[in-house]
């Protein structure tokens, strides 16, 4: 579980989900996302619960000359499996909400991960004090802004807007995984564009680039 990581909160009057039809399938869900620190998406998660089989056979990405062992399950199967797995995190969600848990599940990053609440972050940040120093440096944070807002985009684009030389900072970005390459641009000399990741998604707290404060958002309030 990210213990750093913080949500936030629902409304605690909502009805608990339905009883799921295999209780059971619940607590294995629950299991599975307590013992990874990233994303999962549902898919990979049903077909760890062998719910579905998936092309590449178990659920991993699979290996040059790796022939699966069956065949992969339908469409439609894939979906009715990802509706169950999403029934049991709905019904695990208001399990966690009724009896006062301090986390709940949420989509991250095309994934399912269990997140701490707003509530409990200035305890979380007091214990992990340690980590403060690994945060991104205002530079590095000025630059992703700009990658994430205006990806995919070149260096010299992006040392164009920023007015300085990003070089030291993008190589920092891309060795914490939060940018890579994404292509070359189709212009004189081919160079590279840069874009944001799943890693950034998954630090950030977000679903999706879509799910980014707007311009509008971001301006102070008078």
């Amino acid at each position: 579980m990210k213990s750093d990581a913080v949500i936030e909160p629902r409304d605690a009057s909502a009805p608990p989900a339905a009883t799921p039809a295999d209780p059971a399938l619940c607590g294995k869900v629950e299991a599975i996302l307590l013992s990874t620190d990233r994303p999962l998406p549902p898919e990979r998660l049903a077909a760890a619960l062998k719910l579905i089989r998936l092309a590449d056979d178990e659920g991993h990405e699979a290996e040059p000359g790796h022939k699966p062992s069956g065949r992969p399950s339908s469409p439609a199967a894939v979906q009715a499996a990802c509706d169950q797995v999403a029934t049991a995190v709905s019904w695990l969600n208001a399990d966690y909400e009724r009896s006062g848990r301090s986390f709940r599940i949420e989509q991250v990053a095309g994934g399912y991960r269990v997140m701490t609440l707003p509530a409990f972050a200035e305890t979380i940040a007091e214990f992990h004090r340690s980590r403060l120093g690994a945060k991104l440096t205002r530079a590095a944070v000025e630059t992703l802004a700009i990658i994430a807002y205006k990806q995919p985009i070149t260096r010299a684009q992006l040392e164009a807007i920023r007015g300085v030389s990003c070089g030291e900072v993008i190589k920092s970005l891309m060795d914490r995984r939060i940018i890579t390459i994404k292509g070359r641009a189709e212009e004189l000399g081919r160079p590279m564009l840069y874009g944001t990741t799943r890693q950034f998604l998954d630090h950030f707290g977000l679903a999706s680039i879509k799910d980014l404060p707007t311009v509008q958002e971001l301006k102070p309030t008078p």
